[in-house]
């Protein structure tokens, strides 16, 4: 008699960081992409972002819930921290904020566990998510699956499979303040290239 797999919603943050870690976790799991990220700017990027995770679970067969998301409950968590650093005390409001939507999905709909895709990135820090969802699954009364997806060069091979599927690599974060962060960063690297150019 085959083995019924327990369920596991999985917050899903973008299509290409999410096809290795659902492959991953559907080895043992039975599960459901979850797509709840009110802090992905300008709207538009975060329709298509959502519109990409349904396209690649279409192909592979995947569930997927999208769920509705209001930037202004981001905005109205994240105010007074705008001037945070990537990695800072705003990306942890953030994943507190995603993480916790997605265990009240998930303790409503009959889920047994409940994770998040967020780091498999290079950019995020691992401890810093799993400690967010470690302290609501002890509120919300669900076990919250701690991870880090980056071992094992998890990025790297997750990177790639999403190139092969054709799938668009964004180039930020999400939110508007690491949008502004990488446009500062570019401009610094233009500087320091005119600089060097004309010495």
């Amino acid at each position: 008699m085959k083995k019924t797999k327990k369920k596991l919603l999985l917050h899903t943050c973008c299509a290409p960081c999410v096809v290795y870690v659902h492959g991953k976790l559907s080895e043992n799991y039975e599960v459901t992409c979850f797509f709840y990220n009110p802090n992905i700017h300008p709207d538009t990027e975060r329709e298509f972002r959502a519109n990409e995770l349904k396209r690649i679970a279409a192909l592979k067969g995947w569930n997927v819930v999208v769920a509705d998301s209001d930037p202004a409950e981001w905005f109205r968590a994240v105010e007074g921290h705008e001037k945070d650093p990537e990695r800072g005390e705003r990306c942890s409001i953030c994943f507190n904020l995603r993480l916790k939507k997605t265990a009240e999905f998930a303790k409503e709909n009959g889920f047994d566990f409940f994770a998040s895709s967020l780091s498999i990135s290079p950019y995020k820090v691992t401890n810093q998510i799993n400690r967010e969802g470690i302290d609501i699954s002890k509120g919300q009364g669900i076990e919250f699956l701690p991870e880090d997806f980056k071992k094992q060069n998890g990025f790297a091979i997750g990177k790639k499979m999403a190139m092969d599927m054709g799938i668009y690599y964004q180039d930020y974060c999400g939110c508007v303040y690491s949008m502004e962060e990488k446009k500062s960063k570019e401009k610094s690297k233009e500087k320091s290239k005119e600089r060097t150019t004309n010495s």
